[in-house]
């Protein structure tokens, strides 16, 4: 980098990837900013550069200051991270030196300080995370941590559809658990339904005999308004949530959609029931897409809100990692969910789970996808036709 590059950088204040600082006055308190900045995106700490008002003083080179950051780098961050610096001349009068410390971002790790605090940007400053759930989705996101494979408290076997399970494991593999050699139980933990005497997450939302009794706010919660106001109190159909296991809510999704769309007559004959006045395919990919990649850490439903002009459907969750509606739109997904799309696969209408939004959006080009990062939801909203 050169002096010019460095000036236009320092001119645009400090972001989420740059940060000033005068000095080390620290050794934790630079570990924090270092932390901070390899949980968010990763980035430059400008040494020599006055917090927030972007001053210019330049750092003093004869006092090992490179070796005491890499010592930082490696005895007060766990794990150790290994940063890059360079020294950067700007000319005054007397020239004056600025180190900058490049901060590496690794999606597939999570940083803490000595203290065993975890750090994240927020805007050009940095926040201690202390939300459990905030934390369990950091993991999630550096693929440590995934909700579906964890186990559910104060479950038991008792709690499995024994019947829903051995019809599933026939399916995929074309024989029975017993014909393969297997116990009940010892095909529940090869599986990943079981687990240390617990069901799974994904055991229990695909097998559980009633999984809202024991995760109540995992459902859908399904409403039809008059207009196009969600704040109205107008319903064409009351707010209803829907429960069951996966297939079952989708089934039920399907049922309620299907229920509360109309039917065109385009060339059919007329006592014919008409086509549906949005794809069906297309609604299959996205309800299934709701269902099988949302954000379990969140303890909330996915909600299916039928307008005049619109339909919504939206998941807990935003976008996982460096993720974008882009990639979606172009079929190129980052699972969030593993074992749950594994048991897709052999139980929902597609196992093409990935190209689901490519394939809704050649069936209905004119959805819109919003990847909302600050309410933490993925909203897909899909027009209707207009009423003639």
């Amino acid at each position: 980098m050169n002096a010019i590059e460095l000036l236009d950088i320092i001119n645009d204040k400090e972001t989420s990837t740059v940060q000033f600082k005068r000095e080390i006055t620290h050794n934790d308190a630079m570990a924090a900013e270092i932390v901070a900045m390899a949980n968010s995106l990763g980035g430059m700490i400008l040494l020599g550069v006055v917090d927030k008002t972007g001053e210019i003083v330049g750092v003093d080179l004869s006092s090992n200051i490179n070796e005491r950051l890499a010592n930082i780098a490696t005895n007060n961050v766990k794990p150790p991270i290994y940063i890059q610096t360079e020294i950067v001349t700007i000319e005054k009068e007397v020239p004056l030196k600025i180190l900058v410390v490049h901060v590496p971002y690794n999606p597939k790790q999570i940083y803490k300080d000595n203290n065993g605090a975890i750090w994240v940007k927020q805007g050009y400053d940095k926040r201690r995370v202390t939300d459990d759930f905030e934390i369990l989705r950091l993991y999630q996101k550096s693929g440590n941590l995934l909700a579906d494979e964890m186990e559910v408290y104060d479950t038991s076997i008792e709690d499995i559809n024994k019947g829903k399970f051995d019809e599933y494991f026939k399916k995929e593999f074309g024989q029975t658990y017993e014909e393969i050699g297997l116990t009940y139980e010892k095909a529940l933990k090869v599986k990943k339904v079981l687990r240390n005497g617990q069901l799974t997450l994904a055991g229990l939302l695909f097998f559980g005999k009633d999984p809202q009794s024991i995760k109540p706010a995992f459902t859908i919660k399904a409403v039809s308004y008059f207009g196009n106001n969600i704040e109205s109190n107008d319903y064409r159909s009351k707010p209803i949530d829907l429960k069951g296991t996966i297939p079952e809510l989708f089934e039920a999704a399907m049922k309620f959609l299907k229920s509360s769309l109309l039917y065109l007559q385009v060339g059919q004959n007329f006592n014919s029931i008409g086509k549906l006045e949005v794809s069906e395919i297309a609604l299959i990919e996205l309800v299934q897409n709701a269902l099988v990649h949302r954000d379990y850490f969140k303890n909330s439903p996915i909600r299916l809100l039928i307008f005049d002009n619109r339909i919504e459907i939206i998941s807990p969750g935003k976008l996982p990692n460096s993720l974008t509606v882009e990639d979606i739109k172009f079929g190129n997904p980052v699972i969030r969910n593993n074992q749950l799309v594994a048991f897709s696969t052999h139980t929902l209408p597609f196992s093409g789970l990935g190209s689901g939004v490519k394939r809704a959006l050649a069936e209905q080009p004119k959805i819109e996808l919003i990847n909302d990062t600050e309410g933490e939801q993925f909203i897909v909203i899909i027009p209707r036709p207009e009423k003639k």
